[in-house]
């Protein structure tokens, strides 16, 4: 059958949360989420207080890169995560 498919960056950033949001170390409440503009991802995050900010925004990369390319078959060009808060116990 001819034709395509074509996700919705909505669906991605769907995604792209869900995964960010398995990663140890960010707080389970997203406030903003994921953006996907192109093959590029933002993801907001809250990182739980105590955890290494550059160790959990480099396994919510791989992470959210990961999970993109096995739900897609493609694999974004760059994760970049915006860490916006500390959650403190």
């Amino acid at each position: 059958m001819e034709g395509h498919s074509v996700i919705s960056p909505d669906v991605l950033g769907r995604y792209a949360a869900d995964a960010a949001a398995e990663v140890p170390g960010v707080h389970t409440k997203l406030r903003r989420g994921a953006r996907v503009s192109g093959s590029q991802v933002e993801v907001h995050v809250v990182v739980d207080y105590g955890a290494s900010v550059p160790a959990v925004a480099a396994e919510v990369q791989r992470r959210v890169a990961d999970y993109l390319e096995r739900m897609t078959d493609a694999r974004p060009l760059a994760v970049h995560v915006v860490v916006d808060d500390v959650q403190r116990p």
